[in-house]
């Protein structure tokens, strides 16, 4: 008669969890390729053959038919029929339209970049030090201003994901605040934010600053929303100088510098703003212990390439504590970002 510690561990089996960790990085390479073949937007009306699928994308169908079944054994498509796939709610996310889409995100992740760079993860294990330098010469922000095709890859995923997110940050935190007054979006790449919270709240004004090539851009953006004469454009340097304002916001800024950098931009903010300005700051903080979260991942991509971490909420307390601000509240959203407000004492 069996007994209960004879039968099998429920859940994958050790070897199968240690291999599909160390396999990751074809995950990677599958998503990121079938996102640029755009397999995800030929499903949106339902199942297709992978023959069809071939043919419009241009590939070979035994080859494309692999990569699909392995991506759908971690639930990323269904395969419905023989060779006839679906999306699933992760796949969705890979529609370029789609509410929420992931699919500039998982361009820049899957970037030939990222598989240059984090082979070289032991020489930051060793040294606390960033690897960019090594593999490209350059810094990494350097490095996306000089490669163009690159950094307009990492610009479009960075107003994708604040595409996703903001809905969310604007139905958690109430901006009106802000009515005769003026925010500063801080490196606010295209402006998708800055732009989203001025729609919302008629009576403010902006400044986008961020660097010249990225407020190209930028341009565009707020012409085609007709905010141009509600929102300025500053270019420059924020280790030197902040635009002065009422209110400052920065989306997934601080997590890219070290506490020493992060120092210096909290303090240009502190020169540039007067006793109990709020500044908003949009990050995910780490849990304590094992909790499974995707910003532990991130931190890596901090570590290595900007040189920057990710925080713990008391991480981020003693931050802004040693420059000037006090944490006043931290507002959970329902995107993957949490809303941290600190006031200038």
């Amino acid at each position: 008669m069996s007994t209960a510690s004879s039968l099998p561990a429920a859940g994958p089996k050790p070897v199968d969890k240690i291999l599909e960790a160390a396999l990751g990085f074809m995950a990677t390479a599958a998503i990121h390729a079938v996102a640029r073949l755009g397999v995800a937007d030929l499903l949106k009306d339902g199942p297709v053959h992978v023959s069809c699928l071939a043919k419009s994308t241009a590939t070979n169908q035994d080859a494309l038919y692999r990569v699909l079944r392995a991506l759908a054994s971690n639930g990323i498509f269904t395969e419905t029929a023989p060779r006839t796939f679906a999306l699933t709610p992760p796949a969705q996310l890979l529609v370029k339209d789609a509410p929420g889409s992931q699919r500039d995100m998982v361009l820049w992740m899957g970037d030939p970049c990222h598989f240059r760079t984090f082979p070289e993860l032991l020489h930051s294990i060793k040294t606390g030090e960033t690897v960019v330098e090594r593999v490209y010469g350059a810094s990494c922000f350097e490095f996306l201003e000089k490669d163009k095709a690159t950094g307009e890859i990492f610009n479009n995923a960075m107003t994708g994901f604040s595409a996703s997110v903001i809905p969310a940050v604007l139905e958690s935190y109430d901006f009106s605040f802000l009515q005769g007054k003026t925010l500063v979006d801080i490196a606010g790449g295209h402006g998708m934010l800055i732009t989203s919270i001025l729609k919302k709240y008629p009576a403010a004004r902006g400044i986008l600053m961020d660097l010249p090539h990225v407020l190209e851009g930028a341009k565009q953006r707020l012409a085609a929303e007709g905010l141009s004469d509600r929102c300025a454009l500053a270019s420059g340097d924020f280790f030197k100088e902040v635009p002065s304002g009422d209110a400052y916001i920065m989306k997934h800024i601080i997590h890219d510098w070290d506490d020493e950098r992060a120092g210096i931009i909290l303090r240009n903010i502190g020169r540039a703003s007067a006793a109990g300005a709020q500044v908003i700051f949009l990050e995910t903080p780490v849990l304590s212990g094992d909790a499974p979260q995707i910003v532990k991942w991130l931190d890596l991509e901090m570590l290595m390439l900007p040189g920057g971490r990710e925080r713990t909420e008391a991480e981020y307390r003693a931050l802004f504590s040693a420059n000037g601000f006090q944490l006043s509240r931290v507002i959970p959203t329902k995107s993957p970002l949490n809303i941290l407000e600190a006031v200038r004492l």
